[in-house]
């Protein structure tokens, strides 16, 4: 058996503190690796953002404000003002200081302002802060400007993004600014952190124990990429992903995952052949036992063998499911390392992506006495062919994207009708 990547990565990052233990260096999570791998094997470099749009009454947002607030978080957070960098081989968060920088994104002609951050966030530099903000004031005749709100995916997960709006706002309330932060309360956050990380790491080297890989070698052994690699298909489409949406009725407790993942099998059926056993990969987890809430990247990607000679039948899509989530702490790559060593033939990439967001107890973005108004805007990268959002709330917000440069238009839209009919009806209003 070889040695687990997780318990390799610890031993080096523990000899780069031992050698300079001022030097500011931080250690990555499991899922921090999985991001900065897969941005150094894409051929343009390109970062994970998370980006969140709100949408404001024309004059609503003051600049130098809302500025001060970014920066007074990135002052408190860690993870909000640190880069990723490598050191003797081994990938780490080096601490800077708290620079969240304010774009005011200008509109070409004939652009709206989604358009515009559309484009702003094209040019995303993967080598600068990990949260950035863009502001595009109204046109013409439109009463609205648009912020965007965007993190680089290494300094966040969902628990994270909540947390962010709910501290932004306010800290723009009451008009604080990084040197609002007490020195004391900055290197606790720090503390927290650091104990936070390694916590996880400490958890993800457990979780990377041989029963748990060999399970998942067995789980995933007749995995197989389906879809081509991305940009194999050209297109002419004016945006490089197409995306539809739906809004459907949901039971107050909300649709189970099982039910959810059990429909993704079905669009993975229509997209991919019914004989096919697609890699459909999911976020899932928190913070470890015992660690301080600290805000950063704690999720793992748990991968589901999407047999799609099963579709229609969650129930048994459901005891699979629990049975992942045994060991859904062991890391991304040893996963993909186990599955290799069980003679899947994937190199990771995923086939499809599904992300479920509770969004009834979640509270809007406020500056000052004005709640945004939460906005989509279509058209960004995907990292994989397809990628399913379900957003949890009064209703239920079903939207599917697609790689335009992998999935033809009419054939995602079909993966979507599949999906939507997996899922059930609801029950009669009484």
């Amino acid at each position: 058996m070889l040695p687990s990547i997780t318990g390799q990565y610890l031993a080096r990052y523990r000899r780069l503190g031992a050698g300079d233990p001022a030097a500011g260096l931080l250690p990555v999570t499991g899922a921090q690796r999985r991001f900065l791998l897969v941005r150094s094997l894409d051929p343009a470099g390109r970062a994970d953002i998370v980006p969140m749009f709100f949408a404001f009454p024309r004059g609503t947002v003051d600049p130098a404000r809302l500025r001060a607030a970014a920066n007074h978080l990135a002052a408190r957070h860690p993870a909000l003002r640190s880069r990723p960098c490598v050191v003797r081989a081994t990938p780490v968060l080096k601490q800077g200081p708290a620079d969240v920088p304010l774009h005011q994104v200008a509109r070409a002609p004939g652009e709206d302002a989604h358009d515009a951050l559309r484009r702003a966030l094209a040019g995303w530099a993967a080598d600068g802060p990990p949260l950035r903000l863009f502001l595009a004031r109204p046109g013409p005749g439109a009463d609205e400007e648009v912020l965007a709100v965007v993190l680089d995916h290494t300094a966040c997960d969902g628990q994270s993004l909540a947390r962010i709006v709910e501290e932004l706002g306010a800290a723009y309330r009451d008009s604080l600014g990084p040197d609002d932060l007490p020195p004391a309360e900055a290197a606790a956050e720090l503390a927290a952190y650091r104990d936070a990380v390694l916590r996880q790491l400490d958890a993800e080297e457990r979780a990377g124990s041989p029963r748990a890989l060999a399970y998942w070698g067995a789980r995933l052994r007749t995995v197989r990429e389906q879809a081509p690699l991305p940009g194999t298909r050209p297109t002419t489409a004016e945006l490089p992903t197409g995306a539809i949406e739906l809004t459907l009725p949901s039971p107050a407790t909300g649709v189970p995952f099982p039910v959810l993942l059990d429909a993704c099998r079905a669009a993975a059926a229509v997209l991919y052949g019914t004989a096919a056993v697609s890699p459909i990969g999911y976020p899932w987890g928190g913070r470890p036992p015992g660690a301080e809430p600290a805000l950063g990247c704690f999720l793992n990607t748990v991968v589901f063998p999407a047999d799609t000679s099963h579709t229609g039948m969650p129930d048994m899509t459901a005891t699979e499911w629990w049975d992942d989530l045994d060991r859904a702490d062991t890391p991304f790559d040893e996963v993909v390392r186990a599955a290799r060593s069980g003679g899947a033939r994937w190199s990771g990439r995923l086939d499809g992506l599904l992300t479920v967001d509770d969004a009834r107890h979640r509270t809007p973005l406020r500056l000052g006495a004005v709640a945004g108004r939460e906005v989509h805007i279509d058209g960004r990268q995907v990292r994989a062919p397809f990628a399913v959002s379900a957003t949890q709330g009064p209703e239920l917000l079903l939207r599917m994207v697609w790689d335009r440069a992998v999935l033809e238009d009419r054939a995602a839209e079909d993966a979507f009708a599949a999906l939507r009919g997996a899922l059930p009806a609801p029950a009669p209003a009484r």
